[in-house]
């Protein structure tokens, strides 16, 4: 039996181990922290199918220079970063060709038309179908103009086929009715569902995952021994070292850094991501909802309410600003005047974010027997499933269900 050790236990390394483990493959999970406490513990638990289109599209380039002038705006750099920031933006810039938007699209899609099969599977294998909502996701506009500046997200939907529907007035507050009369028109999502619990998700994969045999190791990788082309080791900071015939590296934002230690570096940059968790707070959702306009989001999850949609470049290593939690309330409010915020807590976490939207899912360019699985952005919980599937296929030699071409880790 073949040994894989999978870097990383968030959503994207817990799915892998687990699909690797069916496959018949003896899977040590590693992590510097236990399974679950990265970016996986504070997303916003949304299958968001809808949301695959590139950030460099022009709609999002139009209401840049607002957001990066306003001190409370959704978008912020902090200043002391910028210059590492270049190289990237760079790129990202590179990706708002039209003919680059249409390819990072037919490639987003591709993922995202999986991702509800791939899930199902999933939940279904491990017992955990519960944990699925079976409400979508209502996309908010105050007015017209707000609509018609989100008008492409729409129209991208309509080219590939993802399901939606336009509602007005009334129809809006008969599906929310602690929704504000300020909302003129809401685009529901009905195939965007939420998770109960994106924290219990994980950790619920990794007790099964264990349960079956799985190992979990807690410790910081350190390094790779290697011959040959190949990696045999895996040195973690504390002297032990991992055996193994092959690597997955999913760490999120901190798989730069790994593959940086294999002389393959990667342009992965970490959004900073924050969220206000609210208990008790006074209204009940069906629906997770967003406001384009303002850049946020609110899910019901964990057992409240969750506020979050934030974008903040500062590099791992910067404290948080917890100013922008606060700000993510006060937006909350906007959309639902009733909204009591007073048990609450806040949170920072690291979307691993590459400058053309999409994932690496592939082999290494220089290791045989390295894997990547990085850089899914807001769309970790969305595509995990499928990148489980998607690893393990490759790994076996199965043809995957999708080309594995658009999101090689070499097309930078």
């Amino acid at each position: 039996m073949s040994s894989i050790a999978v870097v990383g236990a968030g959503i994207i390394g817990t799915t892998i181990a687990h699909a690797l483990q069916r496959r018949g493959f003896a899977v040590t999970l590693v992590d510097r922290d236990a399974p679950g406490r990265g970016a996986s513990y504070g997303n916003m638990a949304s299958i968001a199918v809808t949301e695959f289109m590139p950030a460099s599209r022009p709609g999002v380039w139009a209401q840049m220079p607002k957001w990066l002038l306003d001190p409370e705006g959704p978008v912020r750099i902090r200043p002391a970063y910028t210059p590492k920031l270049v190289p990237w933006f760079l790129r990202f810039l590179a990706a708002s060709r039209p003919s680059k938007l249409r390819e990072l699209e037919v490639a987003g899609a591709a993922l995202c038309g999986r991702a509800h099969e791939d899930l199902g599977a999933l939940l279904t294998e491990t017992g955990l179908t519960h944990m699925l909502s079976s409400e979508g996701c209502l996309s908010l506009y105050a007015d017209e103009a707000e609509f018609r500046a989100d008008r492409d997200h729409v129209e991208i939907l309509e080219r590939f086929g993802f399901r939606h529907e336009i509602l007005d007035g009334i129809a809006i507050r008969d599906l929310e009715p602690a929704l504000t009369k300020k909302i003129a028109k809401a685009v529901l999502f009905p195939d965007n569902r939420s998770v109960a619990d994106p924290y219990k998700l994980v950790t619920a994969l990794a007790e099964k995952f264990q349960s079956l045999g799985g190992i979990i190791e807690t410790g910081e990788v350190a390094g790779f021994e290697e011959g040959g082309g190949c990696v045999s080791a895996v040195r973690l900071t504390d002297g032990r070292r991992l055996t193994t015939d092959c690597v997955v590296l999913a760490a999120g934002a901190f798989t730069g850094r790994l593959s940086k230690l294999l002389g393959e570096p990667i342009p992965l940059e970490t959004e900073r991501g924050y969220h206000t968790q609210i208990m008790a707070p006074g209204i009940s959702m069906r629906h997770s909802i967003i406001w384009p306009a303002r850049a946020f989001m609110i899910t019901p999850t964990a057992g409240g309410i969750r506020v979050g949609g934030t974008v903040e470049m500062a590099g791992l290593n910067a404290p948080p600003d917890y100013r922008r939690a606060k700000v993510l309330v006060k937006r909350a409010k906007e959309a639902l005047p009733d909204l009591k915020a007073e048990q609450t807590s806040e949170w920072m976490g690291h979307r691993p974010a590459l400058p053309d939207t999409l994932p690496i899912i592939g082999p290494s360019a220089t290791r045989k027997n390295v894997v990547y699985a990085t850089g899914h952005g807001h769309l970790g919980l969305t595509y995990a499933a499928t990148t489980g599937r998607l690893i393990a296929d490759l790994m076996t030699g199965a043809t995957p269900p999708v080309n594995l071409k658009p999101y090689r880790i070499d097309r930078f």
